[in-house]
């Protein structure tokens, strides 16, 4: 499995977010290096985001959602065009699970498991 998963859940309709752009990237003392991306299924997950063998180094990490792309193909104008959740990696290579629930006007996130 890949040190870092994702899970977007549509709250509003109850559904997984499916197609949603997703890119990871890592600070760097030059800035933001992108590090990976993809889209979510049809369950609002990425499978693979990272290769499983893949170890990120303790940092600080940022995970960008296109949400524009998501509510324009369902319909809907969305108030937040993009989500970005920045969080920080411990050295050891845990897993870590950054989910986020997600609806036309509001989102929330926290540390899954």
């Amino acid at each position: 499995m890949s040190q870092i998963t994702t899970h977007v859940l549509d709250t509003t309709r109850g559904k997984p977010g499916a197609e949603i752009p997703i890119t990871l990237y890592q600070q760097t003392a030059e800035g933001w290096q992108q590090l990976a991306s993809g889209i979510t299924n049809d369950d609002g997950r990425i499978a693979g985001l990272l290769a499983d063998d893949r170890i990120l180094d303790a940092g600080i990490y940022r995970m960008h959602f296109d949400t524009n792309a998501y509510f324009e193909r369902m319909g809907d104008k969305g108030f937040y065009p993009y989500v970005d959740i920045v969080f920080e990696l411990s050295a050891g290579g845990d897993h870590y699970h950054i989910p986020l629930l997600l609806t036309a006007y509001g989102y929330s996130t926290y540390r899954g498991s």
